[in-house]
């Protein structure tokens, strides 16, 4: 968090959170007040000062006080590099995915050192490069197409995601069981 930030919480420790005031949407956009923020020099400081609660709840400390986030589906928007890595929506390095989930709508969340992030819509050419059969070898469209569609059907399905030199099994999860498979909170209450 930024210095400032940090001085005016020890100087006012008991200011008031806020609930219902910001929105992170699925590509990585804040909204304050339903309104998208699009100052990037608030979009930076938003993005710095971003951070989750014990209870897995996701915030915005500003100064003294915690602007809790509603999230429309999980606290990280992952957007694929051109040099073929991925960062987080705040600008955060992704060194390694872990897990790789697909969802009922074909929505890929991958799990990384920073928590559950959903891979940007716009991105997803960069996975389909990146998916493997069990034997690690490349996948084609055709078998990446049916893998996906025996994993939603809830069948076993040998496809994997490799990224930095490791393979992440993908699985399939329901929508409604990403937030406590990786323990967040998407619409926080005080």
């Amino acid at each position: 968090m930024d210095d400032d930030v940090l001085r005016a919480m020890l100087k006012w420790p008991n200011v008031p959170a806020l609930f219902g005031w910001l929105r992170l949407d699925r590509r990585g956009h804040w909204y304050i007040r339903g309104e998208r923020v699009e100052r990037e020099a608030l979009v930076a400081f938003i993005g710095r000062n971003y951070a989750s609660d014990e209870q897995g709840r996701w915030y915005f400390q500003n100064g003294p006080q915690r602007g809790y986030v509603a999230l429309d589906y999980t606290p990280w928007v992952l957007r694929a590099q051109p040099d073929g890595s991925l960062r987080t929506h705040t600008g955060l390095a992704v060194e390694q995915v872990t897990a790789a989930v697909v969802d009922e709508a074909g929505s890929l969340l991958l799990a990384c050192e920073h928590g559950a992030g959903l891979l940007a819509d716009a991105d997803l050419a960069w996975a389909v490069e990146r998916f493997r059969l069990g034997d690690g070898s490349p996948a084609d469209d055709a078998q990446i197409g049916q893998a996906l569609e025996r994993l939603q059907a809830g069948e076993p399905a040998e496809l994997a995601l490799e990224y930095a030199g490791r393979l992440a099994p993908v699985t399939f999860l329901p929508s409604d069981e990403v937030p406590q498979r990786f323990g967040f909170v998407r619409e926080p209450a005080a």
